[in-house]
């Protein structure tokens, strides 16, 4: 009866244990910093660095110790640049972009004005309201009644802030943006203001003999005002860093080409590391009563089954990160054409379960000179083609409409029925309704969206 019991509570921990493991192996490296903490609090024998106290000396010597874990175990040795004697030049890694926060461009220009305090106030509010386009979209009245002003006031404002630079910005929608470039910039004859003011919807369809015949002018006179129409920026503020780059993900992997090879590092700089207590662990070499003796124990067996889930965690992540490189590294070498991959196909290389892999890349963002890339980004799912093709990834075949259409007939544009039998043709079948979705992801109007008319 008792082996029994002992049997049951040894499979219960198991249980535990295996859960715990799962959790971790899930966790980004945010959540685990947060987890590691959060034991910290409950596990006198946790013992981690406090990283809000270090230094930035400190900091820098974890990131240089992280650039040292460097090891040949952890390359995958590149096959695309044998052929490439330029490929060091597409792997340069690209800078802060020096542009300016939107703020802080457009507060600098306000010294040339005599503002008083309240309006200071009132202005640095409705700039900070921008959104990333550089559109004002609250409401006047809740603006005026949160400073307790007229909505007057609060309009006239505003438009002095839609005469700063750059033109359009503080606009309301589209239609004003515009219509403030036009003024600012004063494109033309009045037809260009007549169409934003009266007109966009259809020329946001391409309409543009319906346009011609509502304004009584002619189509030529129509296609000049559009291309003037076209030079304007209807989003002023996209051209400076927003707000919300500060909100930065951080990737839990980084992978840097080196000469010949591809490094994968895994930013574990970015949670405290776990050591056991000393002065508890010198507990257990001293006779102290048998509760203490036990709960000192099983608090050091809890933070040793946690370092080595975290090193597990750890280990599937590098030795899972090398298997997806080596099969995308197309994607690595070039920035483009994923291949279709499976979470069993990685499951199968690695010998462990499908789920496994599934816990492992979830929430998790790999870092590269094309970007930062959330892991499952790399698990593109195939459409089956003919037998003699094999699968082509959704990647691809977007690759493939976006060149069909950049060779058609401007005159003349592939409708998506048209673009689905050309594709059919080389072997691969699929619907319109899909060609329309894939033309849409690549931010591409439809043929008569697409449609020239001169």
């Amino acid at each position: 009866m008792m082996k029994y019991q002992l049997d049951i509570k040894q499979k219960q921990k198991l249980t535990q244990n295996m859960i715990q493991s799962a959790q971790i192996l899930q966790m980004s490296s945010q959540e685990l910093d947060i987890y590691i903490r959060e034991l910290a609090m409950e596990n006198p024998l946790v013992d981690i660095e406090n990283l809000d106290d270090s230094t930035n000396t400190d900091q820098i010597n974890k990131k240089l110790e992280w650039l040292g874990q460097i090891d040949e175990n952890n390359r995958v040795y590149s096959k695309q640049e044998l052929n490439d004697e330029n490929s060091d030049n597409l792997w340069n890694f690209v800078g802060d972009s020096g542009e300016d926060n939107l703020s802080r461009y457009l507060l600098s220009q306000l010294p040339t004005y005599r503002l008083n305090n309240n309006e200071q106030k009132i202005i640095t509010f409705i700039i900070d309201s921008l959104d990333s386009k550089g559109y004002f979209t609250d409401s006047l009245e809740d603006t005026a009644k949160y400073f307790g002003v007229k909505e007057e006031e609060i309009k006239r404002l505003l438009g002095l802030i839609q005469g700063l630079e750059p033109a359009g910005i503080g606009a309301r929608n589209l239609r004003e943006c515009l219509l403030l470039q036009i003024e600012r910039k004063q494109l033309g004859s009045p037809l260009a203001k007549e169409i934003v003011s009266e007109y966009l919807e259809l020329l946001a369809k391409n309409q543009l003999p319906l346009i011609a015949k509502k304004m009584k002018v002619t189509i030529d006179q129509i296609i000049i005002e559009v291309e003037r129409i076209k030079s304007l920026n209807p989003k002023p503020g996209n051209s400076f860093a927003s707000r919300d780059s500060l909100s930065y993900i951080i990737p839990d992997i980084t992978v840097v080409k080196l000469k010949g090879y591809y490094e994968i590092l895994l930013n574990e700089y970015k949670y405290p590391r776990i050591n056991i207590n000393s002065y508890y662990k010198s507990l257990l070499t001293q006779e102290y009563s048998a509760e203490t003796t036990e709960y000192v124990s099983t608090k050091m067996k809890q933070v040793e089954w946690v370092k080595k889930c975290i090193s597990q965690r750890n280990t599937t992540l590098i030795e899972m990160t090398k298997i997806i490189v080596d099969f995308q590294e197309e994607f690595f070498f070039s920035g483009r054409g994923i291949r279709p991959m499976r979470l069993i196909d990685v499951a199968d290389i690695m010998g462990i379960h499908e789920s496994t892999v599934s816990r492992a890349v979830r929430d998790k963002y790999l870092q590269c000179p094309w970007g930062v890339f959330p892991m499952n980004y790399f698990f593109s799912k195939a459409f089956e083609a003919d037998a003699m093709c094999g699968g082509i990834s959704a990647d691809d075949i977007q690759m493939k409409i976006e060149s069909l259409i950049n060779a058609e007939d401007k005159f003349k544009p592939l409708s998506d029925e048209k673009l689905a039998r050309m594709l059919k043709s080389e072997g691969i079948t699929i619907s319109r309704r899909t060609i329309a979705k894939y033309r849409n992801n690549l931010g591409i109007k439809d043929a008569s969206g697409r449609k020239m008319f001169l």
